[in-house]
Protein backbone atom coordinates (compact mmCIF):
# COMPACT_ATOMS: atom_id res chain seq x y z
CA UNK A 1 0.00 0.00 0.00
CA UNK A 2 1.56 3.32 -1.08
CA UNK A 3 2.04 5.64 2.06
CA UNK A 4 -0.10 8.81 2.28
CA UNK A 5 1.45 11.85 1.10
CA UNK A 6 2.17 14.14 3.69
CA UNK A 7 -0.46 16.90 4.28
CA UNK A 8 -0.16 20.43 6.00
CA UNK A 9 -3.94 21.54 6.38
CA UNK A 10 -4.93 25.02 6.31
CA UNK A 11 -8.12 25.17 8.75
CA UNK A 12 -9.41 22.55 11.27
CA UNK A 13 -11.89 23.44 14.27
CA UNK A 14 -10.63 20.18 16.44
CA UNK A 15 -10.30 22.62 19.67
CA UNK A 16 -13.41 23.87 19.76
CA UNK A 17 -14.79 20.26 19.21
CA UNK A 18 -12.23 19.01 22.26
CA UNK A 19 -13.31 22.22 24.29
CA UNK A 20 -17.27 21.70 24.19
CA UNK A 21 -16.05 17.65 24.62
CA UNK A 22 -18.26 16.23 27.35
CA UNK A 23 -15.49 13.56 27.89
CA UNK A 24 -13.91 13.76 31.08
CA UNK A 25 -10.31 13.41 29.12
CA UNK A 26 -10.09 15.17 25.74
CA UNK A 27 -6.81 15.32 25.73
CA UNK A 28 -6.47 12.02 26.22
CA UNK A 29 -8.69 11.42 23.60
CA UNK A 30 -6.96 13.90 20.62
CA UNK A 31 -4.26 11.20 21.63
CA UNK A 32 -5.66 7.54 21.52
CA UNK A 33 -8.53 8.42 18.84
CA UNK A 34 -12.12 8.31 19.30
CA UNK A 35 -14.84 7.41 17.31
CA UNK A 36 -16.08 11.03 16.68
CA UNK A 37 -15.37 13.87 15.04
CA UNK A 38 -13.03 14.27 12.02
CA UNK A 39 -9.45 15.06 13.54
CA UNK A 40 -7.44 13.36 16.11
CA UNK A 41 -3.89 11.82 16.18
CA UNK A 42 -4.44 8.21 15.43
CA UNK A 43 -7.06 9.82 12.36
CA UNK A 44 -4.34 11.97 11.32
CA UNK A 45 -1.62 9.61 11.20
CA UNK A 46 -3.51 6.98 9.34
CA UNK A 47 -4.38 9.49 7.01
CA UNK A 48 -1.33 11.67 6.20
CA UNK A 49 -2.44 14.51 8.09
CA UNK A 50 0.87 16.06 9.36
CA UNK A 51 0.15 19.67 10.46
CA UNK A 52 -1.94 22.72 9.98
CA UNK A 53 -3.52 25.73 11.40
CA UNK A 54 -5.38 24.96 14.36
CA UNK A 55 -8.44 27.85 15.05
CA UNK A 56 -8.83 29.29 17.90
CA UNK A 57 -12.96 29.89 17.29
CA UNK A 58 -15.45 31.64 19.66
CA UNK A 59 -18.74 30.21 18.86
CA UNK A 60 -22.18 32.59 18.94
CA UNK A 61 -24.74 31.23 21.16
CA UNK A 62 -27.09 28.58 19.50
CA UNK A 63 -29.97 29.53 17.97
CA UNK A 64 -33.04 28.31 20.03
CA UNK A 65 -34.34 25.93 16.47
CA UNK A 66 -31.94 25.00 14.22
CA UNK A 67 -32.79 24.58 10.33
CA UNK A 68 -32.94 21.51 8.22
CA UNK A 69 -28.86 20.47 8.14
CA UNK A 70 -29.34 19.26 4.37
CA UNK A 71 -30.44 23.10 3.54
CA UNK A 72 -28.67 25.24 7.03
CA UNK A 73 -26.01 26.80 4.36
CA UNK A 74 -28.67 28.32 2.43
CA UNK A 75 -30.09 31.13 4.21
CA UNK A 76 -28.86 32.18 8.05
CA UNK A 77 -28.74 35.69 9.33
CA UNK A 78 -25.53 36.73 10.60
CA UNK A 79 -25.12 36.14 14.43
CA UNK A 80 -24.95 39.62 16.76
CA UNK A 81 -21.75 40.55 18.12
CA UNK A 82 -19.85 38.33 20.73
CA UNK A 83 -18.72 40.10 23.52
CA UNK A 84 -14.96 40.56 24.16
CA UNK A 85 -15.38 38.64 27.68
CA UNK A 86 -17.21 35.25 25.64
CA UNK A 87 -14.91 35.27 23.04
CA UNK A 88 -12.18 35.40 25.07
CA UNK A 89 -13.17 32.85 27.13
CA UNK A 90 -13.35 30.10 24.64
CA UNK A 91 -10.11 31.19 23.15
CA UNK A 92 -7.95 30.84 25.63
CA UNK A 93 -10.04 27.31 26.42
CA UNK A 94 -8.84 26.14 23.31
CA UNK A 95 -5.71 27.42 23.95
CA UNK A 96 -5.15 25.90 26.96
CA UNK A 97 -6.25 22.50 25.46
CA UNK A 98 -3.87 22.72 22.86
CA UNK A 99 -1.36 23.19 25.24
CA UNK A 100 -1.99 20.35 27.23
CA UNK A 101 -2.14 17.98 24.25
CA UNK A 102 1.24 19.27 23.35
CA UNK A 103 2.56 18.59 27.21
CA UNK A 104 1.08 15.07 27.32
CA UNK A 105 2.00 13.80 23.82
CA UNK A 106 5.60 12.60 24.54
CA UNK A 107 6.89 14.92 21.46
CA UNK A 108 4.08 13.77 18.94
CA UNK A 109 2.39 17.18 18.78
CA UNK A 110 4.62 20.19 18.30
CA UNK A 111 3.12 24.01 18.29
CA UNK A 112 5.19 25.54 16.02
CA UNK A 113 6.15 29.07 15.20
CA UNK A 114 7.90 29.03 12.04
CA UNK A 115 8.34 26.95 8.74
CA UNK A 116 11.27 25.44 10.03
CA UNK A 117 9.89 24.33 13.52
CA UNK A 118 7.16 22.81 11.29
CA UNK A 119 9.32 20.96 9.10
CA UNK A 120 10.95 19.83 11.88
CA UNK A 121 8.22 18.46 13.68
CA UNK A 122 6.79 16.67 10.48
CA UNK A 123 10.59 15.58 9.85
CA UNK A 124 10.22 13.49 13.07
CA UNK A 125 6.69 12.08 12.84
CA UNK A 126 4.87 14.65 15.09
CA UNK A 127 2.11 16.66 14.11
CA UNK A 128 2.61 20.17 13.36
CA UNK A 129 0.23 22.81 14.85
CA UNK A 130 0.09 26.39 13.99
CA UNK A 131 -2.29 28.42 16.04
CA UNK A 132 -4.77 30.41 14.16
CA UNK A 133 -7.36 32.51 15.41
CA UNK A 134 -10.48 32.60 13.28
CA UNK A 135 -12.64 35.45 13.82
CA UNK A 136 -10.68 38.37 16.12
CA UNK A 137 -13.42 39.23 19.07
CA UNK A 138 -11.31 38.12 21.87
CA UNK A 139 -8.62 41.00 20.68
CA UNK A 140 -9.05 44.01 22.84
CA UNK A 141 -9.27 47.00 20.42
CA UNK A 142 -5.39 48.31 21.86
CA UNK A 143 -4.30 44.75 20.57
CA UNK A 144 -3.02 44.02 24.09
CA UNK A 145 -4.55 40.53 24.07
CA UNK A 146 -2.85 40.24 20.26
CA UNK A 147 0.84 40.39 21.63
CA UNK A 148 -0.29 38.08 24.45
CA UNK A 149 -1.71 35.51 21.98
CA UNK A 150 1.40 36.19 19.77
CA UNK A 151 3.75 35.45 22.75
CA UNK A 152 1.90 31.60 23.31
CA UNK A 153 2.51 30.90 19.63
CA UNK A 154 -0.07 32.77 17.10
CA UNK A 155 0.90 33.42 13.85
CA UNK A 156 -2.24 33.12 11.99
CA UNK A 157 -5.50 35.65 11.90
CA UNK A 158 -9.00 35.59 10.56
CA UNK A 159 -10.10 39.43 11.35
CA UNK A 160 -13.44 38.32 11.08
CA UNK A 161 -15.86 35.14 11.09
CA UNK A 162 -19.38 35.49 9.63
CA UNK A 163 -20.64 37.84 12.31
CA UNK A 164 -19.71 41.72 12.80
CA UNK A 165 -16.59 42.77 15.36
CA UNK A 166 -14.66 45.45 16.17
CA UNK A 167 -12.38 45.10 13.36
CA UNK A 168 -14.95 44.41 10.22
CA UNK A 169 -17.74 42.56 8.94
CA UNK A 170 -17.85 38.92 7.85
CA UNK A 171 -20.22 37.45 5.36
CA UNK A 172 -23.41 35.65 6.02
CA UNK A 173 -24.39 32.07 5.56
CA UNK A 174 -26.55 32.94 2.38
CA UNK A 175 -27.03 31.29 -0.99
CA UNK A 176 -27.22 32.11 -3.52
CA UNK A 177 -25.32 35.55 -2.77
CA UNK A 178 -22.17 37.40 -3.63
CA UNK A 179 -19.55 38.12 -1.28
CA UNK A 180 -20.03 41.97 -1.79
CA UNK A 181 -22.38 41.88 0.67
CA UNK A 182 -22.06 44.51 3.81
CA UNK A 183 -19.24 46.79 5.48
CA UNK A 184 -15.19 46.24 5.47
CA UNK A 185 -12.80 47.21 7.70
CA UNK A 186 -12.79 49.48 10.39
CA UNK A 187 -10.38 51.97 11.68
CA UNK A 188 -9.58 49.57 14.07
CA UNK A 189 -9.49 46.48 11.45
CA UNK A 190 -6.76 48.67 9.24
CA UNK A 191 -4.87 48.69 12.42
CA UNK A 192 -5.57 45.03 13.06
CA UNK A 193 -3.58 44.65 9.50
CA UNK A 194 -0.84 46.78 10.05
CA UNK A 195 0.26 45.37 13.29
CA UNK A 196 -0.06 41.52 11.98
CA UNK A 197 2.74 42.48 9.23
CA UNK A 198 4.43 44.05 11.43
CA UNK A 199 4.38 40.98 13.54
CA UNK A 200 4.44 38.73 10.34
CA UNK A 201 1.34 37.32 11.84
CA UNK A 202 -0.46 35.60 8.22
CA UNK A 203 -4.11 37.29 7.63
CA UNK A 204 -6.34 34.97 6.74
CA UNK A 205 -9.21 36.51 4.32
CA UNK A 206 -12.08 33.26 4.91
CA UNK A 207 -14.99 34.56 5.75
CA UNK A 208 -14.69 38.50 4.99
CA UNK A 209 -16.57 40.50 2.98
CA UNK A 210 -15.76 41.67 -0.28
CA UNK A 211 -15.11 45.12 0.83
CA UNK A 212 -13.25 43.72 3.57
CA UNK A 213 -10.85 42.05 1.27
CA UNK A 214 -9.86 44.42 -0.90
CA UNK A 215 -9.47 46.81 2.17
CA UNK A 216 -6.89 44.33 3.22
CA UNK A 217 -5.75 44.23 -0.21
CA UNK A 218 -4.93 48.02 -0.43
CA UNK A 219 -3.33 47.73 2.89
CA UNK A 220 -1.56 44.56 4.06
CA UNK A 221 1.89 44.45 2.55
CA UNK A 222 1.61 40.29 2.48
CA UNK A 223 0.71 37.58 0.01
CA UNK A 224 -3.32 37.47 0.25
CA UNK A 225 -4.31 34.16 1.96
CA UNK A 226 -7.62 32.48 2.07
CA UNK A 227 -7.22 29.73 4.38
CA UNK A 228 -10.33 27.33 3.48
CA UNK A 229 -12.53 29.13 0.59
CA UNK A 230 -13.73 27.64 -2.92
CA UNK A 231 -14.68 29.37 -6.05
CA UNK A 232 -17.78 31.38 -6.50
CA UNK A 233 -17.99 30.46 -10.22
CA UNK A 234 -18.48 27.30 -9.29
CA UNK A 235 -20.88 27.60 -5.99
CA UNK A 236 -22.04 31.11 -5.33
CA UNK A 237 -21.91 30.75 -1.94
CA UNK A 238 -20.79 34.25 -0.46
CA UNK A 239 -17.65 32.40 1.79
CA UNK A 240 -16.75 31.15 -1.84
CA UNK A 241 -13.61 33.60 -3.91
CA UNK A 242 -14.52 35.47 -7.42
CA UNK A 243 -12.83 35.41 -10.19
CA UNK A 244 -11.49 39.26 -9.60
CA UNK A 245 -10.54 38.23 -5.85
CA UNK A 246 -8.70 35.31 -7.23
CA UNK A 247 -6.37 37.31 -9.60
CA UNK A 248 -5.71 39.73 -6.71
CA UNK A 249 -4.42 36.70 -4.94
CA UNK A 250 -3.04 35.38 -7.48
CA UNK A 251 -0.68 38.88 -8.07
CA UNK A 252 0.37 38.88 -4.88
CA UNK A 253 1.42 35.40 -5.07
CA UNK A 254 -1.10 33.95 -2.26
CA UNK A 255 -2.88 30.98 -1.83
CA UNK A 256 -5.97 29.15 -1.41
CA UNK A 257 -6.62 26.24 0.88
CA UNK A 258 -9.99 24.39 -0.79
CA UNK A 259 -12.60 24.10 1.61
CA UNK A 260 -13.83 20.44 2.17
CA UNK A 261 -17.49 21.99 3.70
CA UNK A 262 -19.87 20.47 0.88
CA UNK A 263 -22.08 23.55 1.41
CA UNK A 264 -18.97 25.33 0.06
CA UNK A 265 -18.59 22.61 -3.36
CA UNK A 266 -21.85 21.96 -4.62
CA UNK A 267 -23.56 24.07 -6.66
CA UNK A 268 -26.39 23.97 -5.38
CA UNK A 269 -25.32 25.16 -1.74
CA UNK A 270 -26.56 22.13 0.33
CA UNK A 271 -25.03 20.66 2.80
CA UNK A 272 -24.97 16.74 2.17
CA UNK A 273 -22.37 13.95 3.27
CA UNK A 274 -23.19 12.39 -0.03
CA UNK A 275 -21.24 14.89 -1.99
CA UNK A 276 -18.88 13.26 -4.78
CA UNK A 277 -15.36 13.50 -4.98
CA UNK A 278 -15.67 14.95 -8.15
CA UNK A 279 -16.80 18.31 -6.89
CA UNK A 280 -13.69 18.95 -5.09
CA UNK A 281 -11.78 18.20 -7.70
CA UNK A 282 -13.63 20.22 -10.22
CA UNK A 283 -12.60 22.90 -7.88
CA UNK A 284 -8.69 22.01 -7.41
CA UNK A 285 -8.86 22.35 -10.82
CA UNK A 286 -10.53 25.68 -11.22
CA UNK A 287 -8.13 27.08 -8.79
CA UNK A 288 -5.13 25.56 -10.25
CA UNK A 289 -5.72 27.36 -13.57
CA UNK A 290 -6.66 30.83 -11.88
CA UNK A 291 -3.85 30.73 -8.99
CA UNK A 292 -0.93 28.33 -10.70
CA UNK A 293 0.11 25.05 -9.15
CA UNK A 294 2.07 27.35 -6.30
CA UNK A 295 -0.40 28.73 -5.14
CA UNK A 296 -3.38 26.04 -4.45
CA UNK A 297 -3.55 23.77 -0.72
CA UNK A 298 -5.98 22.07 1.42
CA UNK A 299 -8.09 24.00 3.88
CA UNK A 300 -10.65 21.12 5.03
CA UNK A 301 -12.36 22.74 8.11
CA UNK A 302 -12.28 19.15 9.46
CA UNK A 303 -14.75 19.43 12.40
CA UNK A 304 -16.37 22.33 11.93
CA UNK A 305 -18.08 21.92 8.46
CA UNK A 306 -19.89 18.36 7.01
CA UNK A 307 -17.39 16.90 4.49
CA UNK A 308 -18.12 14.59 2.13
CA UNK A 309 -18.54 11.16 3.43
CA UNK A 310 -16.08 9.12 1.37
CA UNK A 311 -13.26 11.14 2.92
CA UNK A 312 -15.26 11.26 6.36
CA UNK A 313 -12.08 12.22 8.34
CA UNK A 314 -8.66 13.00 8.46
CA UNK A 315 -7.89 9.32 8.13
CA UNK A 316 -10.05 9.71 4.26
CA UNK A 317 -7.35 11.78 2.99
CA UNK A 318 -5.69 9.18 0.50
CA UNK A 319 -9.81 9.03 -1.49
CA UNK A 320 -8.97 12.59 -2.25
CA UNK A 321 -5.52 12.19 -3.30
CA UNK A 322 -6.44 8.87 -5.17
CA UNK A 323 -8.97 10.88 -7.03
CA UNK A 324 -6.31 13.76 -7.93
CA UNK A 325 -4.22 10.76 -9.17
CA UNK A 326 -6.56 9.41 -11.25
CA UNK A 327 -7.61 12.47 -12.92
CA UNK A 328 -4.13 12.74 -14.04
CA UNK A 329 -2.55 14.98 -11.38
CA UNK A 330 1.46 14.41 -10.98
CA UNK A 331 3.26 13.16 -8.06
CA UNK A 332 4.80 16.60 -8.07
CA UNK A 333 1.92 18.25 -7.96
CA UNK A 334 0.22 16.49 -5.49
CA UNK A 335 3.06 17.19 -3.42
CA UNK A 336 2.44 21.13 -4.06
CA UNK A 337 -0.88 20.91 -3.18
CA UNK A 338 -0.63 18.27 -0.15
CA UNK A 339 2.05 20.82 1.63
CA UNK A 340 4.66 22.14 0.03
CA UNK A 341 2.89 24.91 -1.19
CA UNK A 342 1.52 26.07 2.60
CA UNK A 343 5.51 25.92 3.60
CA UNK A 344 6.31 27.84 1.02
CA UNK A 345 3.72 30.41 1.90
CA UNK A 346 4.42 30.16 5.47
CA UNK A 347 7.69 31.14 4.88
CA UNK A 348 6.97 34.65 3.19
CA UNK A 349 4.88 35.04 5.67
CA UNK A 350 5.36 34.07 9.30
CA UNK A 351 8.86 33.24 8.46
Amino acid sequence: MTPPIPIFDGHNDVLLRLYNSTSADPVTDFLQGESSGHLDLKKARAGGFAGGLFALYSPSPRPATTADPANAALSRPLPPPLPMEDARASVVGELAMLVKIERASQGAVAICRNVAEIRAAMGRGALAAVLHIEGAEAIDGKLHFLDVLYATGLRSLGPVWSRPNIFGHGVPFQFPSSPDIGDGLTAAGEELVRVCNDLKVLIDLSHITEKGFWDVARLSKAPLVATHSNVHALCPSPRNLTDKQLAAIRDTGGMVGLNFATGFLRPDGKMRGDTDIELMVQHLDYLLDKLGEDHVGLGSDFDGAMVPQKIGSAAGLPVLFDALRAKGYSDALMTKVASENWLRLLERTIG
